[in-house]
This record gives C-alpha cells, structure tokens and sequence, in this order.
C-alpha cells in the first residue's frame, strides 16, 4: 500500500525505460544532425534571474512561469525563475560571452523548459526542447533563414516521419499591409487574431477582426489577405500585385522570395508553401517566420517553428545581435507520434543482450564479461545478468530486458562459443569469444 502518492505531478512525462530508450535516440538523432550541420551545443541555467525571464515573456507566457522560492524566502516572494524556453536564455548568454564568440554563432540547446500550462493531453509542463539558432553582431544575412529551416527539416527527416510540409511566411508583410491599411493602432490585436485563424471557424475570425471597429471594407481586405498561400511563384505574385510601395511590405516580400528560393534550390520544393496565416504569437520575431506540419495528421499541429528577431537582447544590452532560430519541441512531439503509431521503434531503439552465467561458477562469470566486453566494444548493450536464481528465472527476467539471449555454461567455457539466441523469433546463432 502506497504510503504517499507517487504519481508524476500532472503534466509531467514519466516513462519506462524501455519507452525512455526510444525517446533518447530520437533526441540523439536530432542532435547529430545539428552537429553535422555545424551547430555548436551550449546549456544555459535552468534556473534563471526572474527579471531576465519576465523582460521578454509576455501575454500568456508570463503568467505560466514559474517563480523558484527556497523555503526561508518564501514569505518574500523569489528573484528567480525556471526558463519557459531556450531563447531569452541565450540572449543573457550572448550578451555576458559575446566577446569569447565568434559570429555568425550557430548554436543548439537540447533541454527542459518549464511554463505552468493547464494540463491537458499532449501538453506538458515540463518539456524537452531541440532549439538551433544563428546570431549575429550588428547584421545577419537572410540566407541564415533558409539555414535554420533546411537544418530543422534534415532532423525530421532523420526521425522517418510521414511526409511533412513547411510553411513559410514574414511579419513584415503583414506590418506593411496594415500600415497601407492604416490599422497601426489595431496590428497587435490582428496579429493575434490572424494567429488563432486555423484554430476557430472562419466566422469567428471575421467577428473578432469586427469587434475592431475597423470598418467591413478593410475587415474584407484582412480576411482576403490571409487566405494568400501556396507556391513561391503564386503567392509573390498575388502579393505583387497589391501595388504596395510600403517599405516594411516590400522588404518582407523581398526577403520571404528569397529564402523560398534557397529552400526549394535545395531540395524541399513540393514540400514548401509560403502563408500569409503564419505569424507566430510572440512578439520577439520582426520577419521570416515558420511552422511545420504533417498534411496527413493536421490535428497533431505544428511539430516545428521559428522566425528571425532583429533584437532579441536589446533589454541586456545597447549592441545590437540579430538572429533567426527554430524548436522543435521533443516532448509533445514524441507523445503525439506515439498516440498515432508512428515511431517505428526499429529504427530509433538499440538492441539490448543479456548475458547470463549458468551457475556464476568463476569460469562461468569469467566469460560472461569477454563476451559482454566483445560486444560493448561492437557498440552493443549488454547486461550481464547475476541473480541468485534458477536459470528458467534467469531467462524469464532476461525476457523482460533484453533482445538477445546468451547462456554461458561449461561447454561454452569449455569451447569458447556461444550462442546467440533472438528471443523475438527464437533463432539461434553460433558465435566464438
């Protein structure tokens, strides 16, 4: 009988070692493809200083935080506070290294964040994240845009996903839009509103965008607008076609057939749209902005996102550091393919043996660690199993952990071969120390 409860706190993953081991080789297959593609790998604080956190939080963010308070303290309230993502950490990291760094800085931060979500299924409070990111001093070149999202699709691709689909927009289309509009007043109510569009029924976005007071004719123009997706060719020019000399519009426009071109120049063409609807809630991104989906699972939602910031540390400091990045948020993700069957645990689990001593004779042990030593430096798993038991028991318990059977007993101390046994089809083969 349980004494306390020892149930995870709600909205908290907690898996089986077995499940576990899958979900690390998904987190190691997204980290080795960052690696390759040249991003360097840092971890910043957990815990950080709660200014730090609620400069650049905002909106629902900042009521989801959570204040760290050690027990004498707690009457005082805390100074600190659990990270809610990896990017207003990096920003304080770049401003106290800038000058150990060497820009462009293409880094990669694979850990726990935390945000005081209400629980629900798929949503989680605490959470790992796979984030990459580029900064600059002073200026970052456009071409990083396309390098963060061509970096992210090769990590999803190495997870064996069904067919996914990329959608790409910029925030300074929609500034320009609304400025020709002039709906400056209302942009940051309509970004939000455009940011919700997918999610409620067609209706409703209009009478949210009426609620502005902003006049049907323009209620119209929002509404035509956001519903511009497809192709790179299609959607620059319907854009084009508005006439807009607006400076803000035009550079949006400029940069987004820019990175489409070097998205598709390099493979992704078919699987790449541009969409007036992405705009990203936070506030922090000031142009290129993406999200990711499968075309055959919609109701999963974006797997993978991001967007470039002109000025993520200008709270910090006076400099100015640019730069685009992207998540991928690992733990929602692992959860949502696994409710819909689509990790093959194949091609992202190890194979796992169990080596066991017949009668722990010396001999017996002896053996076991060559053999367990020969197939460790083969870059296999092996447990070596020791228990004062009979050796049905011994199978029955190696059964439960492993892949693979090996008995070590005197004709194989006396041979110096063994056998492998497969405990899913049963096949045996022979092998020598």
């Amino acid at each position: 009988m349980k004494k306390l409860n020892t149930s995870p706190i709600s909205g908290m993953q907690e898996l089986l070692p077995k499940e576990q081991a899958v979900f690390n080789k998904f987190k190691d297959c997204v980290r080795e493809v960052y690696k390759h593609r040249g991003f360097l790998e840092i971890e910043t604080p957990v815990i950080d200083r709660a200014e730090i956190l609620f400069a650049k939080a905002g909106g629902e963010t900042e009521k989801q935080i959570y204040k760290v308070v050690k027990t004498e303290e707690a009457a005082e309230g805390a100074d600190q506070a659990l990270r809610f993502d990896h990017t207003v950490p990096l920003a304080r990291y770049i401003v106290e290294h800038e000058s150990d760094l060497a820009f462009p800085f293409r880094v990669t931060q694979i850990g726990r964040n935390y945000r005081g979500e209400r629980a629900q299924k798929g949503r989680f409070r605490e959470f790992y994240q796979a984030d990459i990111d580029v900064l600059g001093r002073n200026e970052l070149a456009i071409e990083y845009d396309a390098e963060v999202i061509l970096t992210l699709s090769e990590a999803l691709d190495a997870l064996h996903l069904p067919p996914k689909l990329v959608r790409v927009s910029n925030r300074k289309i929609l500034v320009g839009f609304l400025e020709e509009l002039n709906l400056q007043e209302v942009a940051s109510e309509i970004f939000s509103i455009v940011d919700h569009a997918e999610k409620v029924p067609l209706e409703k976005t209009k009478e949210w965008l009426a609620e502005l007071s902003i006049g049907n004719e323009r209620v119209d123009s929002v509404m035509n607008f956001i519903d511009i997706a497809g192709d790179r060719a299609d959607v620059i020019s319907r854009l084009n076609s508005f006439g807009f000399e607006n400076q803000k519009f035009t550079e949006g426009l400029q940069e987004l057939d820019k990175v489409l071109s070097i998205l598709e120049s390099q493979g992704l063409e078919g699987s790449v749209v541009a969409d007036m609807k992405i705009v990203r809630g936070l506030d922090y991104y000031t142009g290129t902005v993406f999200e990711t989906i499968l075309p055959d699972y919609k109701e999963i939602g974006s797997i993978c996102s991001g967007g470039r910031y002109e000025n993520l540390a200008e709270l910090y400091t006076d400099q100015k550091f640019p730069g685009v990045g992207g998540s991928i948020g690992l733990t929602r993700l692992f959860y949502v393919l696994n409710e819909y069957g689509l990790i093959n645990e194949a091609d992202v689990e190890r194979r796992r043996y169990a080596v066991v001593p017949f009668g722990n004779s010396e001999p017996e042990v002896e053996m076991a660690y060559k053999v367990a030593r020969k197939l460790r430096e083969q870059g296999e798993d092996v447990d070596i199993v020791f228990a004062d038991k009979k050796l049905g028991d011994k199978i029955k318990f190696a059964g439960k952990t492993a892949d693979y059977l090996i008995v070590i007993g005197d004709d194989e101390v006396r041979t110096g071969t063994f056998g492998v046994k497969d405990l899913m089809t049963g096949e045996t083969t022979t092998s020598e120390i």
